[in-house]
């Protein structure tokens, strides 16, 4: 059970020191990235239900 706590107050701790520090030096992203990005959105969430499907029904 120590361990355990061990290992979560280590990843809070990473996750309160990365996030602000990736937020800063990241590149931002441009508009039209963003745009050609989401057209692939809806295939991609179809072709997921359709994968689920199949594997709900045969495996």
């Amino acid at each position: 059970m120590q361990t355990l706590l061990i290992i979560l107050a280590v990843l809070f701790a990473a996750l309160f020191v990365l996030v602000p520090l990736l937020e800063k030096f990241s590149p931002k992203g441009k508009p039209q990235d963003y745009r050609r990005l989401s057209r692939f959105i809806f295939p991609l969430l179809a072709l997921l239900i359709v994968l689920q499907l199949i594997a709900y029904y045969f495996f």
